[in-house]
């Protein structure tokens, strides 16, 4: 019942007026929001969860800092909005074949990091010693060596695909090769696919992908469940490879323009989600939330031990 319809019902009896009396003293327990999430999935039904406020402020903080690099940076990656709006572009262009080049270039790589990533995420979600778990990594490592190509496809556009009926090859939009500028882009996407086919096409990896979006969901309020908990591990595992990348290989830029070149394919200027993906701009929030070291190391432009 929606108490701001009720006064066009007539006078209400005395027990009813007790028990909507009682109802409005009770504590609410989340924003006020009621029913289905906004169809775009782009906002919280929950409250802010389990994260203090100081911590929110530093994870707000740190997507300003990633959104203001990549209006700066000239190798930033191009928002996903934007690359929709945009054409789509010949196999053949130029941006589309550097695109496709350096994605195959950084591949071999890529499935080293996302591994060892993945390793990690066990270890830090405490499923270092379930032996279920373990053999289905295995197994999803397994999937991610046998992985050998790129494919650049007009129709793909912005996207970046799997078929887990071909699990040796990654399909890339042409628009997405030539927004993606910088290794560490390509690196965060390529990892991101990979993950996908080390969850393989039965969901193998759903303990560890679970795990990440009750976290998530606990500590930022957003709804993480099911598919979106899969995007979100994805995603999760994209940064964390990216940042073992930058690890390795020291340079004259910034630590923060190279981390945020991770994520800053999410700042958009429309933000909106569906049931399987949040908004891009919340994905940078919860991934923030997930990891407050990278978030400190965006803010103070250097890594933390």
């Amino acid at each position: 019942m929606d108490l701001r319809q009720a006064h066009g019902s007539g006078l209400l009896s005395l027990t009813l007026l007790v028990c909507v009396i009682a109802t409005l003293c009770l504590p609410s327990s989340g924003s006020g929001q009621t029913g289905k999430p906004d169809k775009t999935g782009s906002h919280s039904t929950r409250s802010l969860g389990g994260m203090t406020p100081s911590a929110r402020a530093l994870v707000e903080e740190a997507t300003g800092i990633v959104c203001s690099e990549a209006r700066m940076d000239p190798r930033s990656s191009v928002a996903i909005d934007d690359m929709q709006a945009r054409p789509s572009l010949p196999v053949q262009s130029p941006e589309a074949r550097a695109g496709a080049v350096r994605a195959q270039r950084l591949l071999p790589l890529a499935k080293n990091l996302v591994i060892e990533a993945l390793k990690q995420l066990v270890i830090d979600y405490g499923f270092q010693n379930s032996r279920g778990l373990e053999v289905k990594v295995a197994q999803g490592i397994e999937r991610v060596q046998a992985v050998r190509s790129v494919r650049p496809d007009v129709e793909s556009r912005d996207n970046a695909s799997v078929f887990l009926s071909r699990p040796h090859t990654i399909t890339f939009g042409t628009i997405f090769l030539a927004g993606l500028r910088s290794d560490e882009g390509m690196i965060s996407v390529l990892a991101h696919e990979l993950m996908h086919i080390a969850d393989g096409d039965h969901d193998s990896l759903r303990l560890l992908v679970s795990a990440v979006g009750t976290k998530a969901n606990s500590l930022t309020g957003m709804d993480i469940r099911g598919q979106r908990s899969e995007e979100l591990t994805c995603d999760l595992i994209g940064a964390m490879a990216v940042r073992a990348y930058i690890s390795d290989t020291p340079g004259y830029e910034s630590i923060t323009r190279r981390l945020s070149r991770s994520i800053e394919h999410n700042c958009v200027d429309v933000d909106e989600g569906d049931e399987d993906h949040l908004s891009p701009r919340n994905t940078i929030r919860a991934l923030l939330s997930l990891n407050p070291v990278l978030v400190h190391e965006l803010i103070n432009d250097r890594e933390e031990p």
